[in-house]
This record gives structure tokens, sequence and C-alpha cells, in this order.
């Protein structure tokens, strides 16, 4: 599917509605979810659209570097053509890291959506997150990630660069989306490991004092930065009850 000039990947698995979009990490695509999808989409009877944003997965290719604000383009620009393409009206969005920013930043500036699943968010960029991603960009070059990456991307360099680079800009330690968070008056479930290397509690607490509507928090000890990878026995639950308690 076109979007904004790229050939999107799209995994679209027919349900009720409303519809659960997932919304990937800054180094996932439509596989690395796992069989979150399947879940979802077999625990719910939802229709369950999972796709791998441009540069990511099998998806088309983007020019680097990333503008910094390539959060927010997604947000404001891809997401909601590739929503009106599909003919999906007020989506359940589930997003994991980048992903559950970009949730958050389209909720915020007003589109319509029924709930907000948030897995493992950011709102502001803690040292944490300079740490942990720097010793990502580490890894790449100095141990297998690179290979294991691979299998999952077209071109795994544009992936992590993409991501890496934009992270670890030193003008990136400004990004902040706390202004959109007045303008989320949905039901948001946000989960988080208490042993998450890319970001404390602290963006938990954010969320919850900006957003208008009803937050529930869920924060799991000895998780990490996938806890619905890591816990799915715990995570998919709490998620699943989510999504049918707010689709009523």
């Amino acid at each position: 599917m076109i979007v904004d000039g790229v050939d999107l990947d799209v995994d679209d698995r027919a349900g009720d509605d409303p519809a659960i979009v997932l919304l990937h990490e800054g180094l996932g695509s439509i596989g690395l979810w796992r069989g979150v999808p399947s879940a979802l989409h077999e625990a719910t009877g939802r229709r369950t659209v999972t796709y791998s944003r441009a540069g990511y997965g099998h998806s088309g290719p983007v020019p680097l570097p990333r503008p910094l604000t390539y959060m927010h383009h997604e947000a404001d620009v891809v997401l909601p053509v590739l929503l009106d393409a599909l003919a999906i009206a007020r989506p359940v969005l589930v997003g994991h890291s980048d992903g559950a920013s970009i949730a958050l930043l389209a909720a915020g500036a007003g589109l319509a959506v029924t709930a907000l699943v948030l897995l493992a968010p950011h709102v502001v960029v803690e040292d944490v997150s300079v740490d942990a991603i720097a010793a990502a960009r580490t890894a790449y070059t100095e141990t297998d990630l690179r290979d294991r990456l691979a299998r999952h991307h077209d071109d795994v360099d544009v992936a992590f660069r993409g991501w890496n680079d934009a992270w670890l800009d030193p003008r990136f330690r400004e990004w902040n989306i706390t202004d959109r968070l007045p303008g989320v008056t949905a039901p948001v479930l946000v989960i988080q490991g208490a042993d998450d290397p890319y970001g404390t509690t602290r963006q938990l607490d954010l969320i919850a004092a900006g957003v208008r509507g009803p937050l529930e928090r869920l924060v799991l000890p000895g998780l990490g930065h996938a806890p619905h990878l890591e816990a799915p026995d715990l995570v998919l639950p709490a998620v699943v009850a989510h999504v049918t308690q707010t689709g009523q």
C-alpha cells in the first residue's frame, strides 16, 4: 500500500470494529511483534492491523538521516492517511516504545481513537534512554545484533541508523511531546517493565499528569523494554481486557 510515497507492508486480519492497530518500536517491524497480533486477534475477534513503517521490515526505503521530527510526521501525516485508506475509524492504537509515542502524538493532535495501549512509551528524553541507545550502537557494530535484526528488515542499516542516529543527535535531547498529552481524552493503558533500560517510570508519571482521559498503569517487576514479549501471560490479558472494555 502506497502511503506518503512509500510502499508499506501491511498485515490486515479481518474482524469486528473498532480495529486494533499496532505501532512498532524504533527497531521493529510486523515480524518483530512475534505472536502478539495473532493473540489479540484471536482473543478479541477484532480486526487487527499491523504495518512496518517506512524504512522498516519489508516496507519501502527512506533516505537518511531521518528528520528529528520523524515521530510527529508518522502521527500527523502517515497514520491518518493509512487509516483512511484502510477505512478504519476510531481504532484502538497499541504502540510499543516509539510506536507508543506516535500513538500519543496522534491522539493528542485529535485523531479519533477508541483507546490507547502504550507499552514502554516515551514523552521526553532521559539520560538512561540515551545511554541504552548508545550501548545499542556499540552492540550493532561489535556483536551479532546486526545479523539478528537483518532477518526482519530488508535494509537493516537504514532501520537501525534511522532510529539510532536520531536519538543520539544532541539536538534530540530537547524532544518533548508533553504538549500533546492534554489532547488525549480516550482511555489509556500504560505498561512498563520496572527494569526497562530505555526509560523510567517518570515517563508514566508525565503521561498520567498530562492526559485528560482515564488511565490505568501497570508496572511489572523484573521486566525490561518489551514486556509484551517477556511476559505475554501477564501483559496480553491486560491488553485484551482494556481493548474489550473500551470498545463496547
